[in-house]
């Protein structure tokens, strides 16, 4: 009998010494959620596995804030959250953040959240969504919306189809235009592209004030551009599948990145020296000369540009 009435007060011990264990790692885990997280220049914002917005410093501090996005975006303060609505016609609800990462503005969109973009000011937000289908993987079997909003005026475009569209000089028509992956330059003005159509992709180069764009070169898909704003890192169709590759602007000239594996994502720059980008659930970044080897960074998606560990 005292055996027994030992026993149990022992299990006893033990229960309550893992509950409060218990208790303290969660509040633990909890101190690191929350209103902390902002848009700070000094850390590298990602989307975590769970969906929401993470921050990394550069001491290696992982602050995980309350809010989830599908694709994710943030630059000089301003933050573009993209979260999809299911059902019978699925839409994307997209979501302007401050520096806090409380939203000050809400657009309801066409499609699926896929490309999520903010300018190097912040002045310009734009997204990719598929109306129908879900990848780029088959080619003329799907459809985007890509729209864009300036954040100074408040000049909002759902799709940015209507752009007047110049392929090799000449004024474009087609029934099957697709533009997608927009990527800005400093000046608040001049933009690249994807633009796709008649089975062909071609690398636009776009001029907001004109609301113009005009082919550069064929095959490249995804631009993202440098800080310096000479060179693009892009996705290039080789075979069935994407490799990474960099388009020097000047000389037209292009190389691939040390990522062997297939990547379907729009990269990142950290600095004019290191690109970064998401692939299987991983962010990696790699040296934008073609050299070295990819470098593991974290857990998750959607590394924002303008925000890395070296700014």
């Amino acid at each position: 009998m005292k055996a027994r009435l030992w026993i149990t007060l022992v299990a006893a011990v033990v229960l309550v010494a893992v509950a409060v264990g218990y208790t303290l790692h969660s509040a633990r885990r909890v101190t690191a959620t929350g209103a902390a997280l902002t848009l700070d220049a000094r850390a590298l914002l990602f989307r975590a596995p769970d969906g929401r917005v993470t921050a990394r410093s550069p001491d290696g501090q992982v602050t995980t804030g309350d809010r989830a996005c599908d694709r994710f975006s943030a630059a000089a303060g301003t933050g573009l959250c993209l979260v999809a609505t299911p059902g019978a016609v699925p839409t994307t609800t997209g979501i302007v953040l401050d520096g806090h990462l409380r939203e000050t503005r809400r657009l309801q969109l066409p499609g699926i959240p896929s490309r999520a973009q903010v300018s190097p000011t912040g002045r310009f937000l734009s997204w990719t969504t598929f109306t129908t289908g879900d990848s780029y993987a088959a080619s003329g079997t799907f459809s985007t919306a890509t729209g864009i909003l300036d954040a100074r005026t408040g000049t909002f475009v759902v799709n940015i189809e209507n752009l007047q569209l110049y392929v090799d000089g000449e004024r474009y028509h087609a029934p099957d235009i697709n533009v997608w992956g927009v990527t800005f330059a400093a000046d608040d003005n001049t933009f690249y592209a994807t633009l796709a159509s008649r089975g062909r992709t071609y690398l636009v180069r776009g001029d907001f004030a004109e609301w113009s764009a005009r082919t550069v070169r064929e095959n490249v898909e995804c631009p993202s551009l440098s800080p310096d704003g000479g060179r693009l890192a892009f996705k290039k169709r080789v075979g069935t599948g994407w490799r990474l590759y960099v388009l020097d602007l000047s000389t037209m000239a292009e190389h691939p990145l040390a990522e062997s594996a297939e990547v379907d994502d729009q990269a990142v720059w950290f600095d004019d020296a290191t690109v970064g980008y998401g692939r299987a659930g991983t962010v990696w970044t790699v040296p934008a000369d073609g050299s070295g080897a990819p470098t593991r960074l974290v857990d998750g998606s959607s590394p924002a540009p303008h925000n890395g560990p070296n700014a």
